[in-house]
């Protein structure tokens, strides 16, 4: 009778992620799915993510991969992860802005950090959980790890859908398309058609300013527009993905060359505080802030947005969350 030997493989490549609602939910599908990295899928909702986890890995002969997908609400069970990924927090829902998030989120993204760190020194946190660039600032306060090793998701994101847009307002595959969103992860938000391409051609050559601003405003409002659509929640499938990339490059040290949250420290112009800007991600984090020759109009709506960012950075202070 064969009888296998259980060896473990200390080699593995493990990814938590810190709430089981639609977007940690997707993303620790596309994680196992990809083949990139085992799960651990943490909610303190009893049973949520146990049933999710157990649900993935009823469907993992389908999908044939053999990674494996926890569920649990104890952290002690995310310990040594490569990265820990925040999605916990309160969706928008219609009418309400990323600002009016704040008070809730960052009262769980002060609880939720710590706590796991604690059991994932070595981790790179990545943060998905809104306001964004706001949360990121207080994931890095309360984590201790250096700058380099906390980024949120943001730009990766923004420039996907300034991408879909533009794919659609020409007609072509979007598999030729880059494009280039800096700044806060909110309405003032910076698109960038001149960094934005069609196989190398920026879209200034390809299509008229009128219908740029369009789909530069339809960019800033695009998680807006989904969330007004649904009436019940928020977008989950992009974001999942756009977190996904950040993953993979960080694990596979593939030091890609995308927009994240990071932290400044005199890059544009900008200091102590988390904010779009492209970025060479890899294996311990942020290796380089990439700092783009920009024009006098873009560094002032890149300063405009960082200045949104400080307020609501300055308004967790007197509620607790900084000192």
């Amino acid at each position: 009778m064969f009888k296998p030997t259980r060896i473990p493989d200390d080699s593995l490549t493990r990814v938590t992620v810190i709430g089981a609602g639609n977007v940690g939910g997707t993303l620790a599908q596309r994680l196992a799915e990809k083949n990139l990295a085992d799960v651990v899928l943490l909610d303190v909702v009893q049973g949520k993510s146990q049933g999710m986890a157990l649900d993935l890995t009823q469907a993992r002969a389908i999908e044939q991969h053999d990674r494996s997908i926890i569920g649990t609400d104890k952290y002690e069970d995310t310990a040594n992860s490569d990265v820990v990924v925040i999605t916990a927090g309160v969706p928008r829902k219609p009418g309400m802005t990323r600002e009016d998030l704040l008070r809730i989120n960052a009262s769980i993204v002060a609880d939720v950090v710590p706590k796991a760190i604690a059991h994932s020194p070595n981790a790179v946190l990545i943060v998905v959980s809104n306001p964004l660039d706001v949360m990121t600032y207080l994931a890095w306060q309360v984590s201790g790890l250096p700058s380099h090793r906390v980024v949120g998701m943001a730009g990766v994101l923004d420039a996907s859908r300034f991408q879909a847009f533009i794919a659609l307002e020409l007609g072509i595959s979007i598999a030729d398309i880059t494009a280039m969103v800096m700044g806060g992860h909110g309405d003032l938000m910076v698109p960038l058609p001149r960094y934005s391409t069609v196989s190398g051609v920026p879209i200034t050559e390809l299509m008229d300013t009128e219908a740029i601003a369009r789909l530069v405003e339809r960019t800033r409002n695009g998680g807006a527009e989904i969330v007004k659509l649904m009436q019940t929640g928020s977008a989950y499938f992009a974001p999942a993905s756009a977190a996904y990339v950040m993953v993979e490059s960080i694990l596979l040290n593939r030091r890609r060359i995308i927009p994240v949250a990071a932290y400044l420290q005199g890059e544009y112009g900008l200091r102590d505080l988390f904010m779009g800007v492209p970025v060479q991600l890899g294996h311990q984090g942020v290796d380089a802030v990439v700092e783009l020759n920009l024009a006098a109009d873009e560094l002032a709506a890149l300063h405009n947005s960082a200045k949104s960012v400080q307020e609501n950075i300055d308004q967790l202070r007197p509620m607790g969350f900084l000192k």
